[in-house]
């Protein structure tokens, strides 16, 4: 047999790679499906979801190896980002309770753009035109969205909105976190913000059964405890591993497009599961389709000014 050349090696690794971030992309938009399968309410659906993800995590010898590693300040800014991932969480899957998948994803997919208005902020440079153009180009589609939709589901739009902002914030610190550690382990650093965001949801859950709902603790049910399971093993461990190991092989250009795709899985997989197209008229979806073109433009007009300098 004829031993294969690196250039014929080097295609069957992009191809494989981006077969494994597809299905990566895949699984994170069923994760909208589970949250609406789980019956559990949003604060204890992702306490438990952070909690077995976490547990998984320690599985792998390269996540206790590397903690120790860590500089005391890196994990201390971790937690705060963790805190950040867990509000995010609980307001996904909140979004998702009190109005429906289809609603929950459309406004997940405003994130880039306020990504767009975050990021030269924290990062300190200059707001690039043509993001903020495309910021302004999806406020029509939302108010499709918003404008011909059932008013008790608006609550799961301000939600799903926050949990965008949230979203794009602690992606944005991830980064400046990354840029000043770039040896942090990304297995290791997602055990310390997933562990942070299951101890501020384990003070803050009494709070919450407390004051604001007396909701059950406990998964309600083989289901749940199944939904649980595939939730945080396959939805999020092994989608993330998959994730980082495709990103090696493709270009951020490429990883953009695939990534764009996590609500149209989710909203088609909604479709299927609930048959959601009928909750909501074709406005709705006029809306949709105004968002998600804006969202698949970005990385193309990122692709085309990427060669001129930031200013700072």
């Amino acid at each position: 047999m004829e031993k294969m050349d690196a250039s014929t090696i080097s295609a069957k690794e992009t191809q494989r790679s981006y077969l494994e971030l597809h299905l990566a992309v895949f699984l994170w938009g069923f994760t909208a499906i589970l949250g609406k399968l789980i019956t559990l309410e949003e604060i204890a659906l992702v306490w438990w979801r952070v909690l077995i993800t976490c547990l998984s995590l320690l599985l792998f010898k390269v996540v206790w190896k590397n903690l120790p590693k860590i500089p005391r300040k890196t994990i201390l800014k971790m937690m705060g980002v963790g805190v950040v991932v867990a509000t995010h969480w609980v307001l996904f899957f909140g979004s998702i309770k009190y109005s429906n998948v289809s609603i929950c994803l459309v406004c997940m997919a405003t994130g880039s753009f306020f990504a767009a208005i975050l990021e030269p902020i924290i990062m300190k440079y200059k707001h690039r035109w043509y993001e903020l153009a495309l910021g302004f180009f999806v406020i029509p589609g939302m108010f499709l969205v918003v404008k011909f939709i059932p008013v008790d589901k608006l609550m799961g739009v301000y939600m799903g909105l926050a949990s965008a902002f949230l979203a794009a914030l602690f992606a944005i610190l991830n980064k400046t976190i990354i840029d000043k550690e770039p040896k942090t382990n990304p297995l290791a650093m997602t055990f310390v913000e997933l562990g942070s965001g299951w101890l501020f949801l384990s003070i803050v859950f009494p709070i919450f059964k407390r004051y604001v709902s007396d909701t059950p603790f406990q998964p309600q049910g083989i289901n749940d405890l199944i939904y649980l399971l595939i939730l945080a093993l396959l939805c999020t461990t092994f989608a993330y591993v998959l994730g980082l190991r495709a990103l090696r092989h493709l270009s951020a250009f490429t990883s953009t497009l695939v990534v764009n795709l996590e609500p149209v899985y989710g909203i088609v997989l909604a479709w299927l599961f609930f048959n959601e197209n009928e909750e909501v008229g074709e406005f709705f979806y006029l809306g949709v389709f105004i968002i998600l073109l804006a969202v698949f433009i970005h990385p193309l007009l990122v692709k085309y000014f990427e060669k001129k300098p930031i200013e700072k």
